[in-house]
């Protein structure tokens, strides 16, 4: 092995010769022209991710012939070429990552120095290391600064020096490492021990660790026999050259390797640079000042994004944590997390690793911790923490779970971001909290973010869903202005809420708002557009009805139904039954909505035997009828004197009084006074009262009018 390391000692000391004679032009041409050293040509940049400056301690020294182990010396011209090529790579990447890491030492030495004089420090540091690796190499700087002091540089800056370089190196090793381990994870045999494993059952972190450790015993297995055929090669070299013997070369060439007695060295070289030298990438110029701002950045993030290995778990420290994974939710883990935290003293990636197996095992547990962990110092909460931890207790709707994590986060001063704000819009429109969920939005826009098709879409329905189509109008609106589409269920709920309302116009308007973004109608679209203008133009409705139908699209019982309500309004019966005639001539045959509205129409008119056949339809077809039959009901068997049928229909309002209005409540009394059911009429006087449902002046004197009339009583008939 020593004969292939001092050659490669010397192929590193002639690139390091050609970066001084590099170095020294560059600073006479300097000089020439200005009084200060130039510093432009120090003006490195990295590409690597491994740039992270640290204080290393080292045991002993790393040398640079670990650098590149591949340049091995060859007769053939090409694989020199290649050499040259790879040595010349190599060391510039130890230049780039040795200034950029002295640059910020001595940016933070000498604070007040700006970058003029810094650069020309770097340039005295750099042509002394230069020069002293000349000579003897790394190790030859400490041994200098302690037995002269008196030489340009302190010991302490030798020692800088050299730790330093040894921290470069040893990232250069570890990076090359870990591309040999990829190559090695992703050959054939390795691949097919690990597809075995898998089929046999073999699964998760325990086939993980099964295949880096195979991949790990194949590149060892694979340097071994790579070391074993160099040594042969330089045992066979040193044999050649005591000989005197000839060697062939892999390209056919003879070599001479004993010539006048001595042996001629293999010389390899990089090749002149010319002008300012400059790292390229992807056709960036990588030597530009931005960019090391821009990989600054990049490896503070990816500290966040990449954690270190967990500490190994052993002895009490395993016991505590089997107890803690196996907890159950109602348990208080307080005692045995102090126990932990005590024996293991956690990371950030001990507590992501004790959550991960908890979530495996218990999801409810797992929530209950990671809220509990949230204040601890070492947990590092942070707003991304607490975001997950909402969105997660939002969508298993444990509303006050997430509202009390968020209250946590505002308390220790964090604000919502832009993710976090998403998620409480969303939230906050599930529980209808409108005042928050619009806090929300409104943060969105002052944080720049647009708002997309989703966030509207939940705040739309939220209002719509409070009864405030007007606001959702507004912000479908907006939609348009910002050319975002709105969604078919966004316009369908508008519409169906404005022909539930009967505002037939801005119904008309949300209609033609959906024909233009492209939506073609269909049964849903006519059935809110028939109810919308039902009750204030049934001609109109009727239009709309027939063009429904000379479209080819049948009306529902629905349809039929908010048609029915729109003659009723204008007591058409005649035009009601003839469509009904129509519709059953093309098949169509009436159900619970269409009777239960020709049970109010006819409970209106006091038929009441017509009224107990749709009735008994309803029944047979096993639908209940609605709050609004019982009213018709209660209100009919009063007028018409049936005690007992009254007051069963009334106790059944009674019993959804919660969902009566003012009108019903009104027709029910109205109902009660003319059937002579005084008492109970008062009694629902008070209920629609504490309702919240103040009594109209009609009202008020036909319940003072009925203490004094005598009760009227229906006329017989004599046949």
């Amino acid at each position: 092995m020593r004969p292939f390391l001092v050659s490669k000692q010397k192929s590193i000391i002639n690139l390091i010769r050609q970066q001084s004679r590099l170095l020294s032009t560059i600073r006479s041409t300097s000089s020439n022209t200005n009084s200060q050293p130039s510093t432009e040509i120090f003006n490195f940049n990295v590409s690597s991710s491994n740039l992270i400056t640290r204080n290393p301690k080292f045991s002993t020294p790393i040398s640079l012939r670990s650098i590149h182990a591949q340049a091995i010396a060859s007769a053939d011209d090409e694989n020199d070429s290649r050499v040259d090529s790879e040595d010349d790579n190599a060391m510039t990447e130890f230049l780039s990552r040795f200034v950029w890491i002295m640059r910020a030492k001595l940016t933070e030495a000498y604070p007040d120095s700006d970058k003029r004089v810094i650069n020309d420090m770097l340039l005295l540091i750099v042509e002394k290391v230069v020069s002293e690796l000349e000579i003897g190499g790394l190790g030859a700087m400490v041994v200098a600064a302690e037995s002269d002091m008196s030489e340009d540089f302190s010991a302490d800056l030798w020692k800088t020096v050299w730790e330093v370089s040894n921290s470069v190196l040893e990232d250069m090793q570890n990076e090359k490492k870990k591309e040999k381990m990829k190559r090695f994870l992703q050959c054939e045999e390795v691949r097919d021990m690990t597809r075995f494993a898998s089929e046999i059952g073999v699964r998760g972190d325990m086939l993980r660790e099964m295949r880096f450790k195979w991949a790990k015993e194949k590149m060892e297995e694979s340097e071994f026999y790579q070391n074993f055929e160099i040594e042969d090669e330089n045992v066979a070299g040193e044999v050649a050259v005591e000989e005197g013997v000839d060697v062939v070369g892999d390209g056919g060439e003879i070599m001479d390797l004993a010539v006048a007695g001595e042996v001629k060295p293999k010389v390899v070289s990089i090749p002149q640079r010319k002008g300012k030298i400059k790292y390229k990438l992807c056709g960036l110029d990588m030597s530009d000042t931005k960019w090391a701002e821009a990989a600054d950045k990049y490896h503070e993030a990816e500290k966040l994004m990449f954690d270190e290995e967990p500490k190994e778990i052993t002895g009490k420290c395993k016991l505590i944590n089997e107890k803690i994974l196996s907890l159950n939710v109602e348990d208080d883990p307080y005692a045995l997390l102090v126990e932990w935290i005590e024996l293991l003293q956690p990371r950030r990636v001990d507590w992501l690793i004790l959550l991960e197996k908890l979530k495996e095992r218990n999801s409810d547990l797992y929530l209950k911790m990671a809220e509990l962990i949230l204040n601890e110092e070492s947990f590092q909460a942070n707003i991304r923490d607490y975001s997950k931890l909402i969105d997660t207790h939002y969508k298993d709707s444990r509303l006050e779970d997430a509202e009390r994590v968020l209250k946590k986060m505002t308390d220790k001063g964090i604000e919502p971001d832009i993710l976090t704000s998403i998620i409480l819009v969303h939230m906050y429109s599930k529980i209808n909290n409108l005042e928050r969920a619009q806090e929300s939005f409104d943060s969105l826009k002052i944080q720049g973010f647009q708002p997309d098709t989703k966030v509207y879409n939940s705040l739309v329905m939220a209002y719509i869903k409070a009864g405030q189509p007007d606001v959702a109008e507004n912000l479908i609106k907006d939609m348009e202005t910002r050319d975002i589409k709105p969604t078919r269920d966004m316009l369908m709920a508008l519409l169906r809420s404005f022909s539930e309302c009967g505002e037939a116009v801005r119904a008309q308007s949300t209609s033609t708002s959906m024909i233009l973004a492209g939506y073609q109608p269909d049964l849903a679209y006519y059935t809110s557009l028939v109810g919308a203008y039902g009750p204030s133009d049934p001609e109109h409705a009727r239009e709309i009805f027939n063009k429904m139908r000379k479209a080819g699209i049948k009306p529902d019982d629905k349809c039929t139904a908010n048609m029915m309500a729109g003659y009723e309004k204008k007591n058409s019966l005649d035009k009601a039954l003839n469509l009904l005639l129509e519709l059953e001539k093309d098949g169509f045959e009436p159900g619970f909505e269409t009777y239960s509205v020709l049970v109010d129409w006819l409970a209106h008119l006091q038929l009441v035997d017509e009224c107990e056949e749709l009735l008994r339809k309803i029944t047979e077809k096993g639908d209940l009828p609605p709050l609004k039959v019982h009213v018709s009901l209660c209100a009919m068997y009063s007028k018409e004197g049936d005690k007992t049928k009254a007051l069963q229909a009334l106790g059944v309002v009674e019993g959804k009084k919660d969902l009566l209005g003012a009108d019903e409540f009104e027709r029910i009394i109205d109902g009660l006074i003319a059937g002579g059911l005084t008492s109970d009429a008062e009694r629902m006087l008070k209920v629609m009262e504490a309702q919240g449902f103040p009594a109209s002046q009609r009202l008020k004197v036909s319940m003072m009018g009925s203490a004094f009339l005598p009760r009227r009583s229906k006329p017989k008939l004599n046949f």
